[in-house]
């Protein structure tokens, strides 16, 4: 056992865990209490037929509750990639997840097709009444990635990068599809285009966010219980297979568990970067690389980051006139933070 195996006792993932979900509480809570109009949680909850508890159930509780459903699922999908790839700058969108959901929606939106009774007429059960953009963003997302894993699973096993370079050949396709897709939509569908890409909070019904919990629940716990073997995968594929980790199996697993929740995430979202991204990167740098603690943590740090981005994107619209789009703001904040980090790891590393 690693020294850095001794160190990683339960009592510290629990300690630490429970720092995080203290950490997400409270950004949960300064999520559904400020906004534009700030309310009382205490009229909010005792009388519901107050203008609190109106802008409570129907607007803040929802839109927070796909923050954080959304934010944990990048954030876990990012650090699990990363250690898979053995690569700190991976970010969730590098197997085509986001260039196919991104393709998928822009089809939806340059057609306007905002249900999916528009495109497929006479479904029963209501599903007529599904988004038309996140039907046909997830459907883009999970054929990607199977087109994805496909061309590369001759090499998988062999290479950890045969996947990432296959995604960002099928983004780059999808980002040049999606620029002729805009250059000849209406202009008045332009602008709902450009929103969706640029990654947005919306206001999402009680049983699609109950769905969306579900699959991201599902993805991250098949993370965490292979998390053990990921630490040894990333000391590389013949030391782990002599140490009886199934890698090509292993692998398959853990890039579909990230792609689905990659996939459920950007559906329901659009492109939003940095959060898969910036939070594992920090948290390595905080407590270590083992993935036992890192995957967890991210899930929890990405829901934190995502809610407070969101609420910092709401509390401008008095500053701009309008509500960015939260991706726009995760770039902002992201960004120079991650230059930063670079800058003094390189610093440390040449002293």
């Amino acid at each position: 056992m690693t020294r850095e195996g001794k160190r990683l006792s339960a009592s510290r993932v629990l300690g630490l865990c429970a720092a995080g979900l203290v950490l997400t509480g409270v950004a949960f809570a300064l999520a559904v209490r400020f906004g534009e109009q700030p309310i009382s949680l205490s009229a909010a909850l005792g009388d519901p037929k107050s203008s609190d508890a109106v802008i409570f159930w129907s607007l803040r509780l929802q839109r927070a509750l796909l923050g954080l459903i959304v934010g944990a699922g990048l954030a876990a999908s990012g650090a699990t990639l990363q250690g898979l790839l053995r690569n700190p700058l991976a970010d969730p969108f590098v197997l085509g997840v986001s260039g196919g959901a991104a393709l998928g929606a822009t089809l939806a939106l340059a057609f306007g097709l905002a249900t999916v009774g528009q495109l497929a007429p006479g479904l029963l059960g209501g599903l007529e009444r599904l988004s038309g953009p996140a039907l046909l963003a997830f459907l883009g997302a999970g054929g990607s990635v199977l087109f994805v894993l496909a061309v590369s699973q001759r090499h998988a096993a062999r290479a950890p990068y045969a996947a990432l370079l296959t995604g960002v050949v099928f983004n780059s396709f999808a980002a040049a599809a999606i620029t002729l897709v805009k250059t000849l939509s209406d202009p008045d569908r332009l602008g709902e285009i450009l929103y969706w890409l640029a990654g947005s909070l919306g206001y999402e019904r009680g049983a699609t966010l109950g769905l969306a919990a579900l699959l991201q629940l599902g993805a991250i716990s098949l993370m965490i219980a292979l998390s053990g073997r990921l630490n040894l995968m990333m000391l590389g594929d013949e030391d782990a297979a002599a140490l009886g980790v199934p890698v090509a199996r292993t692998r398959r697993l853990l890039l579909l568990a990230t792609s689905a929740s990659v996939a459920g995430a950007v559906t329901l979202t659009g492109l939003i970067g940095f959060v898969g991204l910036i939070v594992p990167h920090v948290l390595r740098l905080a407590f270590g690389p083992d993935q036992r603690l890192l995957i967890p943590l991210s899930a929890l740090g990405g829901a934190a980051f995502l809610l407070l981005s969101d609420l910092l994107a709401r509390l401008s619209f008095a500053l701009f006139g309008g509500e960015p789009p939260v991706g726009v703001i995760t770039a902002l904040l992201g960004g120079p933070l991650f230059i930063a980090l670079l800058y003094r790891r390189g610093r440390s590393v040449a002293e």
